[in-house]
């Protein structure tokens, strides 16, 4: 395969990491099975998408974090949905044009899915036809039927606890979640309810390691992705802006910068898939919660 130029110029090659065969639910359940750490990253772009593809990331998040690292918002809670399919297409013409093998996923933003289980499934379907092979949605409780709903309507669907940015005003502010144990165990509960609706991925973001590492084999239909959880859950995901040590603000304490000792992004983004998958990244040494 030729490598694809663009506008910055040639593209990196791909690694070894990235000759595989395209990632989909039954290969990341295999991974799972054979003790494999999943690792996925944020993109928001083209370029970025195919680098992440070409360095063997399994998973790209198409996040509505765009609205703060790329928009210059305060929170999540602006970005629409237009937004999110433009972001979306653009990921999914990058991912094709170097290896294709990336599992897209797409940020469902705020008030695209709350009003009723009809509107999710017009958004979800707005993102898959934009190139997207699973959505993500925040919250549990109320979310599982929606989650039910679109799985059985074909649409694979990633949830997320703990913080959930598009309620942080809610949450009063990015804090760690699950702390005390009845809180922890509304976490579980909500966990557990949309494994059981259908739900095949589960991001745990800014969860107290114990919690996200006992919870993580309670859920073997349900991969948990962590963030600022520890090092125990299925697999890693990062904003890529933070690993690779771009801030406009202050970067969370989970954070490594994966540029340091790197000589380009795509070896930056190698040098992460393999310290996930040898369980080096995250450190529980270092956590969100330790305030």
């Amino acid at each position: 395969m030729s490598t694809p130029a663009t506008a910055y110029g040639t593209l990196p090659p791909a690694s070894p990491l990235a000759n595989r065969k395209p990632i989909s639910l039954p290969r990341l359940h295999e991974m799972r099975e054979r003790g494999e750490k999943i690792t996925m990253l944020t993109a928001y772009d083209a370029t970025f998408a195919a680098v992440a593809d070409a360095a063997g990331v399994e998973c790209i998040l198409v996040g509505d974090s765009l609205g703060m690292v790329c928009q210059g918002l305060n929170s999540t809670v602006g970005v629409t949905l237009e937004t999110m399919r433009h972001h979306t297409e653009s990921v999914a013409r990058g991912v094709r044009r170097v290896q294709g093998t990336a599992w897209i996923i797409g940020d469902l933003p705020f008030g695209s899915y709350q009003a009723s289980r009809e509107q999710a499934l017009q958004s979800a379907v707005v993102l898959m036809q934009a190139g997207a092979h699973m959505v993500k949605l925040e919250g549990g409780g109320w979310t599982a039927e929606t989650v039910r709903f679109l799985v059985e309507r074909g649409i694979p669907v990633c949830a997320h606890l703990g913080l959930t940015p598009q309620t942080v005003h809610a949450l009063g502010g990015y804090r760690v979640q699950g702390r005390a144990p009845a809180a922890a165990q509304q976490l579980r509960a909500q966990a557990l309810e949309l494994q059981d609706a259908g739900a095949s991925m589960l991001v745990l973001e800014m969860v107290p390691a114990p919690l996200a590492r006992d919870l993580t084999p309670e859920l073997p239909r349900c991969h948990t992705i962590g963030i600022g959880s520890g090092k125990d859950t299925a697999g890693q995901v990062l904003v890529l802006h933070d690993m690779l040590g771009i801030h406009l603000g202050k970067a969370p304490k989970f954070v490594r910068n994966f540029m340091a000792g790197a000589e380009g992004v795509q070896e930056a983004m190698a040098h992460y898939v393999r310290a996930v998958k040898a369980g080096e990244f995250p450190d529980n040494t270092l956590h969100a919660w330790s305030e």
